[in-house]
């Protein structure tokens, strides 16, 4: 009879802990990046689908930058990307990091689709839709309309058919497959011409640009993915990615050896292998995150993250982002919104408990943080935010 085997002792971090690393590793404990893209990259991306929310979100993470910067770092520098990145969501990624990116997404499996049967690409008409993407984008930067067009000319008319409903009208069958096109690097956003949105080639602007391996790529996301928002579950990483849980425990499964559970206060969750550390300092500070900020998105479970009335005031239906939220200590405490008037940039935070004299005092800091990446002139209100959430 083989003698028992101890059960081993998994390393204990709390929800201090927790909220600590989260900070630090996101640049909001303070603004430690020197550049967008470090800020983006240790943020695992940054949604963009609010350009200027995007903005903010990367400002607050780099020291002394405004939303110029982050502007010169898009549309001069390059060292970012805007495209379709975790959730088929609109994101400003690192360009360093896009093979990483596109090796990763473009190997999810296929998302379930509620389109009626008659309105859906089938898997050959994705590939079309996408080869046509690739070739009309190959030297040009082309609107939606002039997208259409191309890709119809290159595919047959049903690819224009108006069968996908969006925002009260019909767009085009083909647009189904726009975002696994940007995961597979065949498109990503150009700059806007006047009010216009433009699309181009990733590879127009990163030469020689090729998706990386799938296997290296989905590791190495796991790996960034828990080292920013960690202890994690397998579940957590695949709704942050809109992935199925199966397969996504069947990776962790297969990183077994490149991960580690931990306790976290009574619950396993994981970390890259050694990244036990608790944060050098307990969590502490006052934040204002815009709308869809990357660690609002990110962390997991939302019920440490919105704790109480949090969860009533700044979530809608059980969805994070769709608020600006007030952050004190790492976790949610209130929402708050923005309001520009010519210089003047009126501020209105609503907490859900009275502040202290400290954490008013970080509050005014903050708002004129916000005021100098915004590059306005802050005014703080605190009372009652009027507005609803975003959609």
């Amino acid at each position: 009879m083989l003698d028992d085997q101890p059960i081993p002792v998994l390393p204990r971090l709390s929800w201090p802990d927790v909220w600590g690393r989260r900070l630090d590793r996101h640049g909001l404990s303070a603004a430690v990046y020197d550049r967008p893209a470090d800020a983006v990259a240790a943020m695992c991306g940054a949604h963009a689908q609010v350009l200027s929310a995007a903005e903010v979100s990367i400002g607050l993470r780099v020291a002394g930058a405004t939303r110029d910067d982050v502007r010169t770092a898009l549309w001069g520098e390059r060292s970012l990307v805007k495209t379709f990145g975790p959730r088929g969501t609109v994101h400003l990624l690192p360009a360093r990091e896009l093979p990483l990116w596109t090796g990763a997404l473009g190997a999810l499996p296929p998302a379930r689709n509620s389109m009626p049967a008659d309105a859906r690409l089938a898997p050959d008409q994705i590939d079309q839709v996408v080869a046509a993407l690739a070739e009309a984008l190959a030297d040009a930067e082309l609107t939606i309309d002039e997208l259409t067009a191309a890709v119809a000319a290159r595919t047959g008319p049903w690819a224009a058919d108006p069968v996908v409903p969006a925002f009260g009208s019909m767009w085009p069958r083909w647009r189904q497959a726009m975002h696994l096109a940007a995961h597979r690097g065949a498109l990503c956003f150009g700059p806007n011409r006047g009010r216009k949105v433009t699309y181009t080639s990733p590879q127009r602007w990163l030469p020689g640009f090729q998706p990386a391996p799938a296997p290296g790529a989905l590791a190495d996301l796991i790996r960034r993915y828990l080292h920013a928002y960690g202890p994690a579950t397998p579940q957590q990483f695949a709704q942050w990615l809109s992935a199925p849980r199966r397969w996504a425990a069947q990776l962790f499964d297969s990183l077994a050896d490149e991960l580690q559970q931990v306790d976290l206060a009574g619950t396993v969750a994981w970390v890259p292998a050694g990244d036990t550390a608790s944060a050098a300092e307990p969590p502490y500070g006052v934040r204002l995150l815009p709308y869809f900020d990357a660690y609002t998105v990110g962390c997991h479970p939302r019920e440490q993250l919105f704790p109480g009335p949090a969860a009533q005031r700044a979530l809608s239906g059980g969805q994070a982002g769709n608020f600006p939220v007030l952050l004190i200590d790492g976790t949610v405490a209130g929402v708050w919104h923005h309001r520009r008037c010519g210089p003047k940039l009126a501020i209105t935070v609503e907490p859900l408990t009275p502040l202290t004299v400290s954490e008013r005092r970080d509050l005014e800091d903050q708002a004129e943080r916000i005021g100098r990446v915004l590059e306005g002139r802050p005014q703080l209100t605190i009372g009652t935010v009027i507005q609803g959430g975003h959609a």
